[in-house]
């Protein structure tokens, strides 16, 4: 399996393979690399429907090179914990920022949204935040406002009366929740429209099929979080078969 930094021709191919609607994994297996590998890839460069092998390797040279001039000179990066690889967690990262802002969450929310949730103790100081992220103390601010408003980041004193950004286990129950009460609101809307555009006529009847259909999807929504929730306190069970590498669906 070739190891090191993917090369503009496999970038081509990886377009190739998305224009003909392959999965990560099988793009993955023609290129003789790790599905991770091709995952990443796509989604810190625009994701499966705006990826472009140009503008990625562009991107990747770019990054590259601002590494090289950001990163002081005699030092490494900190140790991780676990004995994890520092530039597969940095690159993992990168993905989850990525993924978070295709998602619609701002670049550097999502930055600070990643950042926390990576951690062990699922919270940060906003000094350690400033740090690990090389931002200013005021755009770390700004993101934790808006995340806190959102319902995915809450503040607690510590023992040293620091404050501290915490992310709880249930953030995507809640916000599973939150979603299914904004669809719900928006089928409340379009019923009301009916009535406003008469009955019997096609944006009325336009709306009444769209009422419908977000009812259907917020009421699915909503069961399935109450359904699922027990899983996120819930500790994986690990053996020696389930311990392997993740599973190559994309």
């Amino acid at each position: 399996m070739p190891g090191g930094r993917l090369t503009q021709q496999e970038r081509q191919q990886i377009a190739l393979g998305l224009a003909d609607g392959l999965a990560y994994a099988e793009i993955a297996r023609r290129l003789d690399r790790p599905t991770s590998t091709v995952t990443r890839e796509v989604m810190r460069n625009g994701g499966p429907t705006a990826y472009r092998a140009d503008l990625a390797h562009r991107a990747t040279e770019h990054r590259a090179q601002r590494r090289r001039q950001t990163a002081p000179r005699g030092t490494e990066a900190p140790p991780q914990a676990h004995g994890r690889d520092p530039v597969a967690v940095r690159e993992y990262e990168e993905m989850f920022t990525t993924v978070l802002m295709a998602s619609g969450m701002p670049k550097m929310m999502s930055r600070v949204m990643a950042c926390l949730t990576l951690t062990d103790t699922g919270s940060l100081t906003a000094s350690e935040l400033v740090q690990r992220l090389q931002v200013s103390p005021a755009s770390v601010s700004k993101a934790v406002s808006f995340l806190e408003s959102q319902g995915f980041v809450r503040r607690e004193r510590d023992g040293r009366r620091r404050e501290r950004y915490v992310v709880d286990d249930d953030i995507w129950y809640q916000s599973m929740v939150a979603s299914a009460r904004s669809t719900a609101q928006v089928a409340e809307a379009a019923r009301q429209g009916v009535g406003v555009l008469g009955p019997g006529t096609p944006a009325a009847a336009r709306l009444e099929n769209v009422a419908r259909f977000l009812d259907f999807v917020s009421e699915s929504i909503t069961r399935a979080a109450e359904q699922a929730r027990d899983i996120l306190f819930t500790k994986p069970a690990t053996t020696p078969d389930t311990a392997e590498a993740p599973s190559d669906r994309a």
